[in-house]
């Protein structure tokens, strides 16, 4: 049998020297060296485990010790495990307290009568890599957590049923102008003008047919004080104390909108004026172009090599073409913008 390299450290809370030589027993046949510490009372056991030179990886907790018991016993010990896994060793078969011990903050609860070799390391393996999972998961929710309360842009976390928020960050209290008390007894919908209410019901019911994780989207918005606002928001669904949340992101783009709506009133603006000069200019033109060539007609017949009236004309030719390409131009200006650059 290939035993477990790794190293170990595990404490057993057991006060009955023959169970506790049989779970030894059992751990040594699984893990080449185990670091065991043992412990046959409470107090043994909360002086290992508020010792600072003991980091344990798991904790074997037999229910019955001489000076503690039962629920207060478990209560206790979690305390102190500082959210290391417990392992209860009972030689009671108690679904129902099974089940409580687990609601209380413990592991995994084994009978001690079914307990062999391999069951006893299938749950050291499996409450110890459970435990480091879970680690890992609230240290990504907090450093989630941390971005989300630093975030120079509004923020809010809501309910996906009834849209009520659970929680909004400070730039969304900055910018709406709500206080957190406010936000918590709001929904997404109060930040919507009333106008809005029907269009914003049927994107939700458009969305949920869709069921999609990540949401994008330009909405109305309505501060507290009554300004309205253009958003682009993006919203994702997220795990938050255990249920599913959607987090969602707004950026106001009143201004770039505004910016882009005063662009396109200046091309229009700019499209008319160069419409309007090139037909007023145009129209003098055209009268000195008809003059000219009448009197080309007339000089022809008396000298054919007359120098002024050939560079009037063609003077008057080069202006018409100026004219023609400026009108041009200015019919084929588009706005050209990204908006995620503005």
């Amino acid at each position: 049998m290939i035993k477990d390299k790794s190293e170990y450290n595990i404490l057993i809370i057991e006060d009955n020297p023959g169970d506790l030589f049989i779970f030894q027993e059992y751990l040594k046949d699984q893990i080449i060296d185990p670091n065991l510490y043992v412990a046959y009372n409470f107090d043994e056991a909360e002086g290992l485990l508020t010792s600072e030179e003991i980091n344990l990886d798991i904790i074997f907790l037999d229910l019955s010790l001489p000076d503690k018991n039962g629920v207060e016993l478990i209560q206790e010990i979690v305390k102190l495990s500082a959210k290391k896994p417990i392992v209860v060793l009972s030689g009671y078969s108690d679904v129902q307290f099974s089940i409580k011990s687990l609601h209380l903050g413990i592991s995994d609860y084994l009978v001690k009568d079914d307990i062999t070799g391999l069951t006893l390391y299938k749950s050291l393996r499996y409450n110890i890599e459970r435990s480091k999972y879970i680690a890992q998961l609230e240290q990504s929710e907090k450093r989630y957590m941390d971005l989300f309360q630093l975030s120079p842009q509004p923020m809010w976390i809501f309910e996906t049923e009834t849209f009520n928020f659970l929680d909004v960050n400070k730039a969304a209290l900055e910018h709406y102008g709500y206080a957190y008390e406010e936000f918590l007894k709001m929904s997404i919908y109060d930040l919507r003008p009333k106008k809005d209410f029907k269009l914003f019901e049927k994107y939700i019911t458009d969305e949920k047919k869709k069921n999609q994780k990540n949401i994008k989207g330009f909405f109305n918005h309505q501060k507290k004080n009554g300004e309205n606002i253009i958003v682009e928001i993006t919203s994702n669904l997220i795990s938050h104390n255990g249920e599913m949340v959607r987090i969602s992101l707004a950026n106001d783009i009143t201004d770039r909108t505004k910016y882009i709506k005063a662009i396109e009133d200046q091309n229009k603006n700019l499209k008319e004026i160069a419409w309007i000069q090139s037909h007023v200019v145009r129209a003098p033109l055209a009268r000195l172009m008809g003059i000219m060539h009448l009197l080309k007609l007339e000089e022809d017949k008396k000298d054919k090599s007359h120098f002024l009236f050939e560079e009037a004309l063609k003077a008057t030719d080069e202006l018409d073409l100026i004219i023609r390409e400026i009108t041009e131009k200015t019919s084929n200006i588009e706005i050209d913008y990204d908006k995620d650059k503005i």
